[in-house]
């Protein structure tokens, strides 16, 4: 039996056949550029466009849940058509991924469209963070933990998600409304206000933000470096920005280059202190006005909702996933702070996985070959004779 895995994340959709190594990581979104009327950009075909400034950008997601299902459709029928997948609904199981705390409607809308439109075999619904703790116990040799506390930190949100031998504790469930787009608007504020005007060009800071912001490991030490003149301030540096001719993508300038006089034309964006203190929202949502506790106060809350007994086992077993965890120095930084937060007793374990991204799916395609996995999903004729009402029993979400 066939069996796809689709992590259908705000950003990216990350989707193949459990027989795939590795799943594509394919932008979840219709663009179009100023340059290109005639045509829309579904998903990955953006890499066509010659020029990708000025990007308008048609999300499925708003605030971390599918309101647009018409663009939704539009980048589903692309993954699972012939450039993608080539995929047989009638002989395939869809394993799909869906947000925390979603809504009822959006649901049942999903199984209306993956049942009577695409007609898939199965289909199996659960959250990133349920397939993540699911790959973390399958990874420990010997003895799986008690329990595990995994991050999740995409596109819209960052959620803390602790697990009790694979159950999710639903009463200590916790989000924090900061995620990458949060970052990539406050670096384009930055530099609009600093710089040059910059707000229509989501894509190009997007990709700034990948290159040069990283996570600070003393926040003040670095904002001393930051205000250095000259050869001291070992943090400033200059990012180039792409042209569209010669350059088709922006890079950073080594350290002994800033300063330079720019070569052939080049547009130069200096970064200083903003490739720290944009990540540091993470942290401290309240440095943009955001009133709610950063990742390490998070996790301090989540232990006082849980047993006592429970507490040092998901310290122990803390799980780093999404796209904002290759941030350079995101795990030093996050234990460091957590460390500071928690009872020095309890001895604290953090794991990044070498892909954060890609961990979720990963833990898909492992639960798909679970012997149990086959009576988890519902069957089209389950879904035909039942309705929602076995979804909705079948699926702890």
């Amino acid at each position: 039996m066939a069996v796809v895995v689709l992590d259908n994340g705000g950003s990216s959709a990350k989707i193949g056949y459990t027989t795939d190594k590795q799943p594509r990581i394919i932008p979840n979104c219709v663009s179009k550029a100023k340059n290109v009327r005639t045509r829309i950009f579904v998903g990955d075909q953006i890499d066509d466009c010659k020029d990708l400034s000025g990007l308008y950008y048609l999300l499925p997601f708003q605030k971390g849940y599918i309101v647009n299902w018409e663009i939704e459709k539009q980048v589903w029928d692309y993954l699972f058509g012939k450039d993608v997948l080539k995929v047989n609904f009638s002989e395939t199981t869809l394993l799909i991924t869906e947000p925390q705390f979603n809504f009822l409607s959006i649901q049942e809308a999903m199984e209306e469209i993956f049942f009577e439109d695409y007609q898939f075999k199965a289909i199996y619904r659960t959250n990133a963070t349920q397939l993540s703790d699911y790959k973390h116990r399958k990874d420990q040799t010997g003895t799986s933990p008690l329990a595990s506390l995994i991050l999740d930190t995409g596109y819209s949100f960052s959620h803390l998600v602790p697990y009790l031998k694979g159950k999710k504790m639903k009463t200590a469930v916790k989000r924090i409304n900061v995620g990458g787009k949060v970052m990539t608007n406050h670096l384009k504020e930055i530099i609009s206000y600093r710089q040059l005007m910059v707000m229509d060009e989501t894509y190009v800071i997007n990709q700034l933000k990948e290159e040069a912001c990283y996570m600070a490991q003393d926040f003040d030490l670095d904002m001393k470096i930051a205000r250095l003149k000259g050869k001291e301030n070992t943090i400033c540096r200059d990012y180039v920005l792409p042209d569209y001719t010669t350059i088709h993508r922006g890079f950073m300038k080594p350290l002994e280059e800033t300063d330079q006089k720019p070569k052939n034309n080049e547009q130069i964006i200096k970064v200083n202190n903003e490739r720290f203190a944009v990540p540091e929202v993470l942290f401290h949502p309240s440095n943009i006005g955001i009133e709610e506790m950063g990742l390490a106060e998070t996790v301090a809350h989540i232990l006082t909702l849980v047993p006592e007994e429970v507490q040092p086992h998901l310290l122990n077993n803390i799980i780093l996933t999404g796209g904002n965890c290759l941030l350079p120095g995101f795990k030093d930084r996050f234990l460091r702070e957590v460390r500071c937060l928690v009872p020095t007793e309890y001895d604290i374990n953090v794991t990044l996985p070498s892909n954060p991204q890609a961990y979720a799916w990963e833990g898909g395609v492992a639960l798909s070959s679970d012997p149990k996995f086959s009576s988890m999903v519902v069957t089209r004729q389950q879904y035909d004779e039942y309705g929602h009402s076995i979804c909705a029993d079948k699926f702890e979400v």
